[in-house]
C-alpha cells in the first residue's frame, strides 16, 4: 500500500521505468522525421522548432515541478506526469494536423517534463546510501529508451504504422501511474513523509548568489545544448552530412544509447572519488567524440566517434544530478534542482531549433561545429572547477 516506511528495489524499478518510456517517446521523434516530411511537406526548421517547443515546455516545467514535490510530496507529482504523458500518446495516435501533433508534442512535454528533477529528488532521499547507484540505474533505464525507440520505429513503420507506437505507450502510460501510486511513498525534500515548511522564492533565488552552484550551472548549459543538438538531428547527419544509409544512421543513433551501461560505473565511481574529476573526465570524452564527429568521414571513424560521445555523454549524465543535489541545500532539493534543470534543459530546448536552422542556411558540419564549441566551454569551465577545488565536493 501506500506510504509504507521500507523502500525495496521496486520504487527505483518504477520509477526507472517512467524515465524509460519519457526517453523512449523524446527518442521516437528524430528517426520519424523524415516520415513527418513527406506527410506534412516540413522543412529542417519546422522539424526543429517542433522539438525545441516540446523541450521548452519540458524545461519550463522543472521549477514548478520541484516547487510542488517540495510542498506537496514527489508521488503525486510523478503519477500526474506520467498519466498526462499518456494523454499526449493517445493524441498522437490519432491521424491529426500538424498544428495538433505539434500541440501533443508540446503536452507531451509538460508530461515528462515533471519526472526527473522530482525523481532525482525522490531516489536521492529514499536510497540515500546509493545515491551515485540508484541515480546511475535510472539514468540508464531512460538512455535504454534511446536505444529501443530507433528499432521500434522501423519495426512499426514496416508493419502496422508509427501511430501504433504512441497508442501503445499511452496504454503503458497509465498502467505505470497506477503501479506508482499504490506502491511509492510520498515523500518531500526532507526525506518525510509529512509536508515540511514551505520556502520561499527568495530561498530558491539566493542558490543563484553561489558562484560555484552558477559555474556548474553553466558547464551543464553547455552540455545541454551539445547533446540536445546531437540526438536530435544525429540520425539526418550521417545521412545528409556523412553520407551514411539511413539503415546505418538508426543503427548509430541506437549505439548512442546502447552504451549508456557505463552510468552504472561512473554512478559508482562518484560514491567513492571525486565528483568533480569524474565530470571532467566524461565531458572531455565526449568532448573528443563530437569532434570526432565532425571531421570523420568513413562508417568505422563515425562509429567510433558516436561511441565515445555516448561513453562521455551518458557518464556524465547521473554525476551531474549528483552534484547538484550535493550543492543544494536538502530543504530546497526539489525546487532548487528545478530551478538548475530549468536552465540546463531551456538552454537544451534551443539546440534543435539552432541546428536545425544553421543545417539549412549554411550546413550541417557548422552546425554541428557549435556543438562542439559548447561542450568545449563545458568541460574548460568543470576543468577550472576541479582545479579550485580537488576533493570535487564530494
Amino acid at each position: 500500500m501506500r506510504g509504507r516506511n521500507d523502500t525495496g528495489p521496486d520504487v527505483l524499478l518504477l520509477t526507472s521505468s517512467i524515465w524509460f518510456l519519457a526517453k523512449f517517446l523524446r527518442y521516437a521523434f528524430p528517426p520519424l522525421f523524415p516520415q513527418f516530411q513527406v506527410l506534412y511537406g516540413v522543412s529542417n526548421s519546422v522539424l526543429g522548432g517542433a522539438f525545441t517547443a516540446m523541450m521548452l515546455v519540458y524545461a519550463l516545467l522543472q521549477f514548478p515541478a520541484g516547487v510542488v514535490a517540495d510542498r506537496f510530496g514527489t508521488a503525486r507529482v510523478v503519477t500526474s506526469g506520467v498519466i498526462v504523458t499518456g494523454v499526449a500518446s493517445l493524441t498522437l495516435a490519432m491521424p491529426v494536423p500538424l498544428a495538433v501533433l505539434i500541440g501533443g508534442m508540446m503536452l507531451m512535454g509538460f508530461g515528462t517534463g515533471v519526472h526527473k528533477t522530482v525523481a532525482v529528488d525522490l531516489l536521492s532521499t529514499l536510497y540515500p546510501e546509493r545515491r551515485g547507484r540508484a541515480l546511475g540505474v535510472h539514468d540508464t533505464f531512460g538512455a535504454f529508451g534511446g536505444v529501443v525507440a530507433p528499432a521500434v520505429v522501423v519495426a512499426v513503420m514496416s508493419g502496422s504504422g508509427w501511430r501504433t507506437l504512441f497508442f501503445g505507450s499511452g496504454v503503458v502510460a497509465v498502467v505505470l501511474a497506477s503501479v506508482f501510486w499504490m506502491r511509492t511513498p510520498d515523500v518531500v525534500s526532507t526525506g518525510q513523509t509529512t509536508v515540511g515548511d514551505n520556502p520561499s522564492l527568495d530561498d530558491y533565488r539566493g542558490l543563484l548568489g553561489d558562484y560555484r552552484f552558477d559555474a556548474f550551472l553553466l558547464v551543464t548549459v553547455g552540455f545541454s545544448f551539445a547533446y540536445n543538438g546531437l540526438t536530435a538531428f544525429l540520425p539526418l547527419y550521417l545521412t545528409s552530412a556523412a553520407g551514411l544509409s539511413s539503415a546505418t544512421a538508426s543503427l548509430l543513433y541506437s549505439v548512442l544509447f546502447a552504451v549508456s551501461l557505463v552510468q552504472l560505473i561512473t554512478g559508482e565511481l562518484s560514491d567513492r572519488f571525486s565528483l568533480l574529476a569524474v565530470v571532467v573526465g566524461t565531458l572531455a570524452l565526449a568532448t573528443i567524440g563530437l569532434f570526432g564527429l565532425l571531421v570523420g568521414s568513413s562508417p568505422f571513424v563515425l562509429g567510433a566517434a558516436v561511441v565515445v560521445i555516448g561513453l562521455g555523454s551518458h557518464g556524465f549524465r547521473p554525476i551531474r544530478g549528483i552534484h547538484l543535489v550535493n550543492l543544494i541545500p536538502d530543504s530546497l532539493a526539489g525546487g532548487g534542482l528545478g530551478v538548475a534543470r530549468t536552465v540546463l534543459m531551456g538552454a537544451g530546448a534551443v539546440a534543435p531549433a539552432v541546428v536545425g536552422y544553421v543545417s539549412e542556411y549554411a550546413d550541417f558540419r557548422a552546425a554541428f561545429g557549435l556543438l562542439v564549441a559548447a561542450n568545449t566551454v563545458a568541460t574548460l569551465i568543470a576543468v577550472w572547477l576541479l582545479v579550485t577545488d580537488p576533493g570535487g565536493n564530494h
